[in-house]
């Protein structure tokens, strides 16, 4: 049933593996960004090959786990989440332990020279208030209120370690984007976050960090890992920039990013620059005009693709549950399941599966686009009118020509409004799958929360509400080409 989609995702992979250059990585937030940069032009500049990076994907498991596939080559990490959160079942003690762990997967590290450890953060008129200076005050306030990035929230050595390490009683505590909290911070939504000790707004805040008076946090040294079959002039040119960075230079570079606006290119070039003593340019920066043509190409991929494909098999299996009452729930009740699937949980689930970026988009897509379609082709083809199908039976039609000519025709507007709800939900969706490296409308979103930028928020935003408004129109206009005569003039009384 499912060998269209199937085929197109097999050639979509194929596409993807033919491409040789080395595939650098980041994670969802500045530093990592600033620091894969980094590495794609270093890579560049000594081998002289053209390097692809990747932005923004997401947490550590999800980049953890498609360098393990392949889907990419190396990605900046820290130690400390190497030991206990992507490793923690390896018992890993110490660097020796931590090699060993990655060089059994595979993998390789080089010290990039500082460390960002994390931090319990407020604002100072806030800390003075409560009277904190370590962590461990913090019992004595069960009221206060902390944002805490989504992934500190869950992982091992997050917050469910700090609250039993301090035996803490806050309870009000959500998860966030780490570069929201701060804004809830200075706004005083929050009391309290966690901070990346080379955070910018460490300094233009002025921010109070509690010390770390039990010694929980273990140190997070900034590293390269990578696939250790990367070639040889791709791994050396990480291995020169071994120690090349401490936390003031690295704070320094996060701010110009973050928070003065310069590009994170720009500032990989001038570095890499300095270190090799050759001049690295920049890569160039395409126009919002460009952006925006090229998010929209991507986007209808994604939402084109998986549309076709879920039309294909949605509406035969819609007649089948139609024309099979018995099993019309089950099968109705199948595809509603699929529904129930977080959105979100289903990119990160497949990524084992099928890889990051376009392949596990479009099927997640696919999976949402059953039910809408399915339901509507089951409600038009069950809701015709007893006697119309009489009155073909009695015309001497058979099966087929009654459902092509006869029950198709009168259920296309419920089936078409389906499918117009489908399209719509899969232009909405499909910005998730930035997340996952699949590009689209959800890239700028994605970097605009990220470095607060309304314009960059909107640059994705307002084109996905247009092509979710576009293709509704499309739809709408398809209904009438296909609807008969008779029935438009019936729906237009």
């Amino acid at each position: 049933m499912t060998r269209f989609l199937c085929l197109i995702l097999l050639i979509m992979s194929a596409g993807q593996a033919a491409r040789a250059e080395v595939k650098v990585a980041s994670k969802a937030f500045t530093e990592s960004v600033v620091l894969g940069e980094i590495a794609r032009a270093a890579i560049t500049a000594r081998t002289g090959e053209a390097a692809s990076h990747a932005r923004e994907l997401g947490g550590s498991r999800i980049v953890f786990d498609a360098l393990l596939a392949g889907q990419v080559d190396v990605y900046p990490e820290y130690t400390g989440t190497l030991r206990f959160e992507l490793l923690s079942g390896d018992g890993t003690v110490d660097d020796v332990d931590l090699e060993a762990a990655l060089a059994e997967r595979g993998l390789k590290m080089t010290r990039i020279g500082f460390s960002n450890n994390y931090a319990i953060a407020l604002m100072p008129d806030r800390a003075a208030e409560m009277d904190l200076q370590t962590i461990g005050d913090l019992r004595a306030h069960p009221g206060a209120s902390l944002g805490v990035s989504n992934e500190f929230l869950d992982r091992e050595d997050g917050w469910r370690a700090l609250k039993a390490a301090y035996d803490l009683p806050q309870t009000n505590v959500r998860g966030m984007i780490h570069d929201l909290a701060y804004r809830a911070l200075v706004s005083g939504q929050i009391d309290v976050i966690d901070a990346y000790t080379t955070d910018p707004q460490i300094a233009e805040y002025d921010l109070t960090l509690l010390a770390d008076d039990r010694g929980h946090f273990p140190a997070y040294d900034a590293v390269f890992v990578y696939r250790a079959d990367l070639p040889a002039e791709a791994q050396a040119a990480l291995t020169a920039l071994a120690g090349s960075l401490d936390e003031a230079d690295m704070q320094r570079l996060n701010k110009r990013a973050q928070i003065d606006g310069e590009s994170a290119s720009a500032l990989a070039a001038e570095f890499v620059s300095q270190q090799t003593g050759s001049t690295i340019e920049a890569q160039a920066e395409d126009g919002p005009a460009t952006r925006i043509w090229q998010r929209t190409k991507e986007h209808l991929g994604l939402v084109g693709i998986a549309l076709v494909a879920a039309m294909i098999i949605a509406v035969p299996v819609g007649i089948a549950a139609a024309r099979l009452p018995k099993f019309g729930n089950t099968i109705l009740g199948a595809v509603g399941i699929l529904q129930t699937i977080p959105s979100l949980a289903l990119f990160v689930i497949l990524i084992p599966l099928m890889g990051i970026g376009t392949v596990p988009t479009i099927f997640a897509l696919f999976l949402y686009s059953l039910l809408p379609i399915v339901r509507n082709v089951h409600a038009g083809l069950t809701g015709i009118a007893p006697g119309l199908l009489d009155s073909a039976d009695a015309l001497g039609l058979s099966r087929w020509a009654r459902l092509r000519r006869v029950e198709l025709p009168l259920a296309a507007p419920t089936i078409m409004a389906g499918v117009k709800t489908a399209a719509v939900i899969a232009v909405g969706l499909a910005t998730l799958g930035a997340i996952i490296g699949a590009g689209g409308y959800g890239q700028p979103i994605l970097t605009g929360i990220r470095l607060a930028s309304t314009p960059l928020i909107l640059e994705g935003a307002i084109p996905a509400a247009v092509l979710a408004l576009l293709m509704q129109g499309l739809f709408d206009l398809a209904e009438r080409l296909i609807t008969p005569p008779g029935l438009r003039l019936r729906q237009a009384a």
